[in-house]
C-alpha cells in the first residue's frame, strides 16, 4: 500500500496533464487521410504524458525528488522490519508444529486456553524456562503483555495521556497512533528507554537516588524527540492526508454516514483493559459492548439539530429529485457542466442530514443503557452513577467511544501535536513517570520485571471500597483506581479456571462468589431474565 500511494501520488503530480483531461487546452490529433479529427473528443491515454517527459518534471521539482528520498529511507527500513519479523514468524511456527504438535493447518481449530495448557504441559516436560519449574497461566500473560501492563496502569492512574481543556469543546483525552509510538519508543524499546531489554528495566530506574537524574534525561529524550517528530511533520502529513484521502474518499462517497459511525478510541481501549487481558479477549469483550453503547450515545438527541437537518435534508432533497427527473426526461441533462458533481453532493447532504435524524420510535431510557454497555466494559467512573442522562457523562463517554470522524481528523493532526506535546506537555510529568516505574516494577523468577498492577494482588493494590476490613493495606498512591485490581482478578479467574491465585486474592474471590450465590438465590428464574435486560446482559457477561 505504501509504495502504491507513493508511486501514484508521484505519477498524479508529475505525469498527468490536467489542461488536456479538463479540455482546457485544445487537443491537436495526429491523423492520416483526408478525415478530420476529433477536437472535442479527448481519451485518457492523450491526458498522460511520455515516460522521458514524466522523468523530467520529477526531476525539476525539488521537493517531490526530497519527499521520494524520505519515502524510500522509510520503506527499506520497514522492509528490514518485515524480515526480521518474517523470521521470528517462522520460528513460531516451527515451536508450534515440533514443540506443542499443533500442525499449521489445524490452528484455526484451537482455542487460546488448549495452546496455554500445551505450552505449560510442555515446561514440566522440557523446562524451557529454566529458572523455575512450573510455568503458569500468570507468567505467560506477563511475558506476552509486560509492556501493555505497563500502559494500561498508567492510563488508570491518570499519568498518561496529557488532557487539554479546549475552549469550547472542553476537556480533551488527545492519544493518537503517533504519539502512542513515540511514548512506546521513549519507554519500553527505544535507545534512551528506560528498559535496557525486553524483560529487564535498567538497574538505575530502581534506585531513588538516581530519580532526578533520571527524569532530566527523560525530559531532554522527551524534547529531543518531538524535534525529530517536527522536522519529520511535513513528511508524516502528506503521508497521513494521502493514506486517509485513498481510504476514505470511496467509503465516504457510498455511506456517507459511515463517518458518523462510531468505534473505540486508542485511550478508551487503555481505560477499559483489565491487566492481563490479550488483545483477542478485549477485542471480544468490547465487540459485545459495541451495539449498547451506540445504542445510548445515539438517545440523546439536539431538537434544534434535528430541525435543522430536517429542513437542510428537504430542501437538499427537493433540488435533487428535480435533477433527477430531468436526467430520466432527457439524458443529455448530464453532459451539462457539474450536473453529476450538483447530484452526488446533494446525495451526501441528503444522507448526512438524515443522520441527525433520530428514530422517532426511540424510548429515552440512558439509565438502563449505560447499565448494559457497562455489562460489558466494567468500568465506570463513580460520578456516572444515576447521572447517564447528564450531557457531561455523555461527553466523557464520547471520549472513549468517538466518532469515525474525530478518529480521522485527530489522525491527522498527530503529525502536528505529537511534536507539540512531547516538547511542551509531557517533560513536566517526566519525574512522576520515572516514580511510576520505581514504585510498581517487580522481578519475577523466570518472567522478569513487570508491573505490579499486573500480579493482581488486592492486599497491595486493592480499593478498599472493593474488599472486606483488612484485605488490603494499600494506600491511595498504591491502589488502582475504579476497582481495575479487583476486576482484573475476576475477569483473570474467569478466562483461566485452572489458575491458582495468591491467598488474599483468593479469599476475596471466594467472598465474591458467596455474594453471586446469594444474589443468584434471590433474583428470579432464569428463564424470566430478559437476555437484552441489564441485568441479564450483566450476569451473562
Amino acid at each position: 500500500q505504501f509504495l502504491f500511494v507513493v508511486t501514484f501520488t508521484t505519477f498524479l503530480l508529475c505525469c498527468v496533464e490536467y489542461d488536456v483531461l479538463f479540455a482546457n487546452r485544445p487537443l491537436n490529433h495526429s491523423h492520416t487521410g483526408g478525415a478530420a479529427p476529433d477536437r472535442s473528443k479527448v481519451t485518457l491515454p492523450d491526458a498522460i504524458l511520455p515516460a522521458p517527459q514524466c522523468a523530467q518534471r520529477i526531476r525539476a521539482r525539488g521537493w517531490v525528488i526530497f519527499l521520494l528520498v524520505m519515502a524510500a529511507i522509510f520503506w527499506l527500513y520497514r522492509l528490514v522490519k518485515v524480515l526480521c519479523s518474517l523470521l521470528s514468524y517462522w520460528e513460531i511456527r516451527a515451536f508450534y508444529i515440533k514443540a506443542l504438535n499443533i500442525p499449521s493447518e489445524g490452528l484455526c481449530n484451537y482455542s487460546w486456553q488448549e495452546v496455554q495448557a500445551r505450552l505449560i504441559s510442555l515446561q514440566r516436560r522440557q523446562q524451557m524456562c529454566v529458572h523455575k519449574r512450573e510455568l503458569t497461566e500468570l507468567d505467560i500473560y506477563h511475558r506476552i503483555l509486560r509492556f501493555k501492563n505497563y500502559t494500561v496502569a498508567m492510563v488508570n492512574k491518570s499519568l498518561l495521556p496529557v488532557r487539554f481543556h479546549v475552549p469550547l469543546l472542553g476537556p480533551i483525552v488527545f492519544l493518537t497512533q503517533g504519539l502512542k509510538y513515540n511514548l512506546e519508543l521513549l519507554l519500553f524499546w527505544g535507545p534512551g528507554s528506560l528498559f535496557q531489554n525486553k524483560w529487564s528495566l535498567r538497574p538505575q530506574c530502581k534506585r531513588a537516588g538516581a530519580r532526578r537524574e533520571l527524569a532530566r534525561r527523560l525530559a531532554r529524550t522527551m524534547v529531543l524527540l518531538g524535534l525529530a517528530n517536527l522536522l519529520l511533520c511535513p513528511c508524516v502529513l502528506v503521508w497521513q492526508l494521502l493514506y486517509a484521502f485513498f481510504s476514505y474518499a470511496e467509503v465516504i462517497k457510498r455511506e456517507p454516514g459511515s463517518l458518523g459511525a462510531r468505534r473505540w478510541s486508542l485511550y478508551g481501549r487503555h481505560y477499559l483493559r483489565h491487566f492481563n487481558e490479550l488483545n483477542h479477549e478485549l477485542q471480544a469483550r468490547l465487540s459485545r459492548g459495541y451495539k449498547p453503547a451506540t445504542k445510548y450515545m445515539n438517545s440523546f438527541t439536539s431538537p434544534l439539530l434535528t430541525v435543522l437537518a430536517k429542513n437542510v435534508g428537504f430542501f437538499a432533497g427537493s433540488i435533487l429529485a428535480v435533477l433527477i427527473v430531468l436526467t430520466v426526461y432527457d439524458e443529455d441533462v448530464l453532459t451539462v457542466q457539474h450536473i453529476l458533481t450538483a447530484i452526488t453532493l446533494l446525495g451526501l447532504v441528503v444522507t448526512l442530514a438524515r443522520s441527525f435524524i433520530p428514530d422517532e420510535h426511540t424510548v429515552w431510557c440512558p439509565e438502563q443503557l449505560l447499565q448494559r454497555v457497562l455489562a460489558h466494559v466494567h468500568y465506570m467512573p463513580d460520578h456516572w452513577q444515576g447521572n447517564a442522562s447528564r450531557s457531561e457523562t455523555r461527553g466523557e463517554m464520547a471520549q472513549l467511544f468517538q466518532y469515525k470522524a474525530v478518529f480521522i481528523l485527530e489522525e491527522l493532526l498527530s503529525p502536528i501535536l505529537t511534536p507539540l506535546i512531547l516538547i511542551f506537555a509531557l517533560p513536566a510529568r517526566a519525574l512522576d513517570i520515572v516514580d511510576f516505574f520505581r514504585n510498581f516494577t517487580v522481578e519475577v523468577v523466570g518472567v522478569g520485571d513487570i508491573c505490579s498492577f499486573a500480579q493482581l494482588d488486592v492486599r497491595n493494590h486493592g480499593n478498599p471500597q472493593w474488599l472486606s476490613a483488612g484485605q488490603t493495606e494499600a494506600s491511595v498512591y498504591q491502589q488502582a483506581e475504579n476497582g481495575k485490581t479487583e476486576l482484573s482478578l475476576m475477569h483473570f479467574a474467569i478466562t483461566n479456571p485452572r489458575w491458582q491465585p495468591p491467598p488474599p486474592s483468593e479469599l476475596f474471590l471466594s467472598h465474591l462468589k458467596e455474594k453471586v450465590q446469594q444474589d443468584a438465590a434471590a433474583a428470579p428464574p432464569a428463564q424470566c431474565i430478559l437476555a437484552e435486560g441489564p441485568l441479564g446482559a450483566s450476569l451473562f457477561s
